[in-house]
């Protein structure tokens, strides 16, 4: 793609949009950076944007920008149904994201993974058991290093690891992974997808440019993932959780709680244990079969899978351990937005909870909730602006019940009163944070501080 002289638009100013901006501009292109949030709330990207010599759009979007692009390039954040871009594409105007953008230009292989829940755990961990295989390695996508930033360096790596968001897949057109992995689908972004359909459809997008040479990797018990992978053409290998259904191909992974055993005829034969793995509870696992099916396709060792595994520690604001008072544990889950991550939590457990709740709905039902709160939870602590919404959903608590805590300070104050020894307070939100918060990682690290106070 010839860029010299060429106008292009580069929608959202965040970090992707930035590296977007830098990319095009080494290429001769004529850059306009706009992005609908003002100068003051972009803060430190606005003054590196203006060290560009790009031009500089904050606080709307104009239309005539729009109408003179030559290439627009939205980054993951920006939905990519705003008005300005359907007038665009309605006049023949080429509009991609980042991603897209950046595998024309990537020459080594792609692993790409998404999923509703566990992307980013599987894309690190998947990393690692590659790099522990002997392969040069770059880790990136939606999990923090955007794909751009390697486009020209990737002829000196062996293989590249990306998490793939639907939001990112929503403006794909020709990016095809070597292997691809579609974790689990379960309801969420229901604020920017119309309903659960069109959110699926999102995440099919992963395979569809893939041929026979390509490798997917499936969640064998999760319904509307087998449905997803259904008639695509690369060669198909899943992970069961649960033994397999009559009827169904086993050639792939089956979980237990002690090892994952891998039967892929022509490729592996043998077993990952999991006695030394760091990573709590059955969600965990799954990730971990999908990590090492997607590994071993992509060129690792079995050596190289099992060493990685038994290294590799729980992410921040993942089921994150971050202290324990009183014999009392407490693990920050902050990055649990939706109401599947909250179960997944609560299974881990076998001794009771103490659970805070909340923050800015993205659609959900929390009535789902229901019976794993009944199951699992002592006490339920809400905060934030679904506070009432989750209490009328879950309905009836046991004995010592729900309450509401005016702040995260005041939620870790009454868990704490409330946990008794050999118990665990859990923080695992099942909403967005940015009705209190900047980011998930921002309301994980309060938890912590808050914690760190009560040793």
């Amino acid at each position: 793609m010839e860029f010299v002289r060429k106008h292009v638009v580069v929608v959202g100013l965040a970090r992707s949009g930035m590296a977007v901006a830098r990319f095009l501009k080494s290429r001769g292109a004529r850059v306009t950076l706009t992005d609908q949030a003002t100068e003051e709330i972009l803060g430190p990207f606005a003054a590196e944007a203006r060290q560009l010599d790009v031009t500089l759009e904050l606080g709307r979007h104009r239309s005539a920008t729009f109408q003179a692009a030559d290439l627009i390039v939205i980054s993951p954040g920006v939905p990519h149904t705003i008005a300005p871009l359907e007038e665009a594409r309605t006049r023949g105007t080429q509009v991609i994201g980042e991603v897209e953008l950046a595998a024309r230009y990537i020459q080594a292989p792609i692993v790409a993974v998404s999923g509703t829940n566990g992307k980013t755990t599987t894309t690190e961990l998947l990393g690692n058991m590659l790099a522990a295989s002997g392969l040069k390695v770059f880790v990136g996508g939606n999990i923090g290093n955007p794909l751009i930033e390697i486009a020209d360096r990737s002829a000196d790596l062996d293989i590249i690891v990306a998490e793939i968001s639907s939001f990112q897949l929503d403006t794909i057109a020709t990016f095809r992974p070597h292997v691809a992995v579609l974790l689990n689908i379960s309801p969420d972004h229901l604020d920017r997808y119309p309903d659960l359909a069109a959110y699926a459809a999102s995440k099919r997008r992963l395979f569809e440019n893939q041929t026979s040479e390509d490798f997917a990797v499936c969640n064998g018990n999760d319904p509307l993932v087998r449905q997803q992978c259904g008639g695509i053409q690369s060669r198909k290998f899943y992970f069961f959780a649960r033994p397999p259904e009559s009827g169904q191909p086993g050639q792939g992974a089956i979980i237990t709680p002690k090892q994952v055993a891998l039967s892929v005829p022509g490729l592996v034969e043998g077993r990952i244990d999991l006695e030394h793995s760091h990573l709590l509870g059955p969600h965990n696992r799954e990730n971990i079969a999908a990590a090492s099916l997607a590994a071993l396709a992509a060129g690792a060792t079995m050596d190289g899978v099992q060493k990685a595994l038994d290294s590799f520690q729980a992410l921040s604001h993942r089921l994150e351990p971050v202290g324990t008072v009183n014999d009392i544990t407490f693990v920050n889950d902050s990055k649990a937005t939706n109401v599947d991550a909250v179960m997944r939590a609560l299974e881990c457990f076998s001794s009771p909870v103490v659970l805070i709740m909340g923050g800015r709905n993205k659609g959900y039902d929390f009535g789902a909730l229901q019976q794993h709160v009944q199951k699992h939870v002592k006490k339920l602590i809400v905060i934030g602006e679904a506070s009432d919404e989750i209490l009328a959903a879950i309905g009836r608590m046991p004995a010592q019940g729900a309450v509401k805590a005016a702040d995260m300070a005041q939620a870790v104050e009454q868990a704490f009163m409330a946990a008794q020894a050999g118990e665990t307070i859990l923080l695992s939100p099942a909403c967005a944070s940015f009705d209190m918060f900047g980011s998930y990682a921002e309301r994980g690290d309060k938890f912590r501080q808050l914690v760190g106070g009560l040793s």
